[in-house]
């Protein structure tokens, strides 16, 4: 798109926090969808860039998956999740032909994209821009530090589960922030724990504590744990504000302090 290194999409943009892990399958774009809609909870405006280019689910679990982006002078239009537009989102989702397709590309078209993703999307202000990233530390993420380095990041949000194999991915993803720059935020423990729909007690299906020794080995914060809880998992299928219509829930209260611990900013 011709005169994209003239505008800067970003400017209005207070504060950008990626959430990342090593390791698939922990969560992360259940836990960035949550940390948006308490922001938007807490009266912030958000912004969620997907750059998960291979598995695009967040537009599913916003129930925007039939939408399409447009473009504007400025570039992309990212597609808003409520009318007040206090939530937006810009996903490779929304320019499959296809909700089924698979992406089969190789390195240099998924960088150029997510750089484009940085640059073209006309977001407005936003007090906060939470990016949604891949598992693992290869080009992807690569891509993002070096088109957001003239940004000032608030930092890098870590989940994993309780288990040692999740927990070992995720120590890699703290030597990835520490090798290129990129500030951590702190670490969230996700699926820790069941809570029981009927009774509410809280068992620990995947044993637990593994995120919070992780932190303290690293000499990182630890920002909490976040138990599985079905109607969370309904929510998301469903596309439906889990943190709108389950304020008794456990995992509500999780996330509020989780979006509480991202306001205060870095450590």
């Amino acid at each position: 798109m011709e005169g994209d290194e003239d505008k800067d999409n970003l400017s209005s943009v207070k504060h950008i926090v990626v959430v990342l892990s090593g390791k698939g399958g922990v969560g992360k774009s259940t836990v960035t969808v949550q940390l948006a809609l308490s922001l938007r909870q807490a009266g912030k405006k958000v912004g969620i860039l997907d750059i998960d280019l291979c598995g695009p689910s967040i537009p599913r679990m916003l129930n925007l998956q039939t939408k399409d982006v447009h473009q504007c002078d400025a570039g992309w239009v990212p597609v808003y999740a409520d009318r007040e537009r206090t939530i937006a989102l810009m996903s490779i989702g929304f320019l499959l032909e296809n909700v089924n397709d698979a992406v089969v590309w190789r390195g240099p078209k998924k960088t150029a994209l997510i750089k484009q993703f940085i640059s073209s999307v006309a977001w407005g202000e936003l007090d906060y821009l939470i990016i949604d990233t891949p598992p693992g530390t290869s080009d992807e993420h690569l891509a993002m530090v070096e088109g957001l380095q003239r940004y000032s990041i608030d930092g890098a949000l870590l989940v994993t589960t309780p288990q040692a194999v999740s927990t070992g991915d995720v120590r890699r993803e703290i030597t990835f922030c520490r090798k290129t720059g990129l500030r951590i935020l702190g670490i969230v423990e996700n699926m820790s724990g069941f809570v029981c729909p009927h009774c509410e007690e809280c068992s620990n299906v995947f044993s637990k504590g593994g995120g919070e020794e992780l932190a303290k080995v690293c000499g990182v914060r630890f920002l909490g744990c976040i138990p599985l809880d079905p109607h969370l998992s309904h929510s998301l299928e469903e596309g439906r504000d889990f943190i709108e219509e389950f304020p008794q829930s456990a995992a509500f209260s999780a996330f509020k302090q989780l979006a509480q611990a991202v306001e205060r900013g870095p450590p």
